[in-house]
């Protein structure tokens, strides 16, 4: 008897399944479109071209201003390496009222970094005892320990050297390098040569 009330009821609920459902999906048409869309160019949904860096052929300071200078070196120096460091990459500089490809601007300055260097400090100790006739044998041990010293130096960092379009006054391109800021005036020049050079070795990129 439970068996077949137990079946009952599970074909009432399958016939119950099988009802109209209440619910109708309605929908309704899209707006049409605006006027303008026919002709509006969408530039966002498309990746942007690869930059074309062979356009680029001359230059000029960025606002008209040479790189600030320091009291480690003077802005003409560092204007000097940059504008060498440019020359050799085909870019000439522009010194007329025409408008040039890019924009320039560079700056260096003195930057502190933390040193660490580990000394090793050695210490001893033994036992020596009598033995018979006063003769006797000893031992003794020797080892090391490790001192960290933590110490600052300073560093002449030539940051963000940086190239701008010139139309348009978006940034194409930049890099920064280091050197010591040890030596005569003389061989700080040579630094920032070098370290010009070091930020400018990957231009033009790829």
């Amino acid at each position: 008897m439970k068996n077949r009330s137990g079946l009952l009821v599970i074909c009432l609920g399958l016939a119950a399944c099988q009802g109209s459902n209440p619910y109708v999906a309605t929908s309704n048409p899209l707006p049409p479109a605006p006027p303008q869309a026919a002709s509006t160019f969408d530039r966002s949904a498309y990746p942007a071209a690869p930059r074309d860096y062979g356009r680029y052929r001359s230059w000029a300071w960025l606002n008209g201003h040479l790189p600030p200078g320091t009291a480690w070196a003077d802005s003409e120096q560092v204007a000097e390496a940059v504008s060498n460091a440019l020359d050799q990459r085909g870019l000439r500089p522009l010194h007329d009222n025409r408008p040039a490809d890019l924009l320039v601007s560079a700056d260096l300055h003195l930057e502190t970094r933390l040193r660490q260097v580990q000394d090793d400090y050695g210490y001893g100790g033994g036992y020596y005892g009598g033995g018979y006739n006063h003769y006797g044998s000893g031992y003794g041990m020797y080892n090391t320990v490790p001192v960290i010293r933590t110490y600052q130096v300073q560093v002449v960092v030539v940051v963000r050297v940086d190239l701008f379009d010139a139309s348009t006054g978006q940034p194409v391109w930049s890099a920064s390098a280091e050197t010591s800021n040890q030596g005569n005036q003389s061989e700080r020049a040579d630094a920032i040569r070098e370290a010009v050079e070091k930020a400018m070795s990957a231009y033009p990129p790829g």
